[in-house]
């Protein structure tokens, strides 16, 4: 049931073998960020929110590294059903947590994002 929260909430990049476009997973992970904040004002959520955050971050420390492009990032971000619920779920698991696991991952790789040898505002 996880798999399929995230599946519906990116169809064409999990439907697709095609890997999303460097400025297509850009505008996704600036908008999961900013749901992400929003979400995080709520006191009730924000503990979950972050915890997922941290998990999310550190997975991506270990997958993709310090040193990287934005297409290696877009790249991850396009196999991340493959890791992020299982991550989550072993890591930070709670009430409702698979709806909000892909907030977490938006913020973490937009985040992340700014790491990036060719990042640019």
């Amino acid at each position: 049931m996880a798999a399929e929260v995230l599946h519906a909430r990116r169809p064409g990049l999990v439907a697709s073998s095609a890997m999303p476009t460097v400025e297509s997973a850009r505008r996704e992970w600036e908008e999961g960020s900013r749901r992400f904040q929003e979400a995080a004002r709520d006191p009730a959520r924000a503990d979950l929110l972050h915890r997922q955050l941290d998990v999310v971050t550190e997975e991506l420390r270990r997958r993709v590294g310090a040193t990287f492009t934005l297409a290696q990032l877009a790249d991850a971000y396009d196999g991340a059903e493959r890791w992020l619920l299982g991550a989550v779920e072993e890591r930070a698991p709670a009430r409702g947590w698979a709806r909000t696991a892909t907030l977490a991952a938006d913020a973490a790789f937009y985040a992340y994002s700014r790491g990036a040898l060719d990042y640019e505002p």
